[in-house]
């Protein structure tokens, strides 16, 4: 079975550099387990970095333990759904890869809160 994205068509890898994901796969995939639901693929800004780390979730400081090397603006990172709604509601939210947003996301967001902010669409080679 294949993920969706909130467009519904197959969910596309979010980034392996850094290496994102619940799972640590380069994909927002989810399940059971993923209490944040880590489903939003998001660039990053140093706003948004800077609001997070104020709300208590400090997303620049490299973790090996956790496999986490420390975001810098323009990576881009499986959010937790709350939190980019949360940044939206403080006019903080990071653009969005629709094309990389798990289909999970609808449960929190509308798919017009995320068009609003959606990064171009990517390019696919002839």
């Amino acid at each position: 079975m294949t993920d969706l994205n909130v467009l519904g068509t197959a969910l596309v890898a979010c980034s392996f550099d850094p290496l994102t994901g619940f799972f640590r796969d380069g994909c927002c995939n989810t399940d059971f387990a993923d209490h944040g639901t880590h489903v939003v693929c998001a660039r990053v800004t140093a706003d948004f970095l800077a609001y997070s780390l104020k709300r208590g979730n400090d997303l620049v400081t490299p973790r090996p333990e956790y496999r986490f090397v420390g975001l810098q603006p323009g990576d881009r990172w499986c959010l937790c759904a709350r939190r980019w709604k949360e940044a939206l509601q403080a006019g903080m939210a990071p653009p969005v890869d629709l094309e990389a947003t798990h289909a999970k996301a609808l449960e929190i967001l509308t798919l017009e809160q995320l068009q609003v902010h959606a990064l171009a669409p990517r390019q696919t080679l002839p």
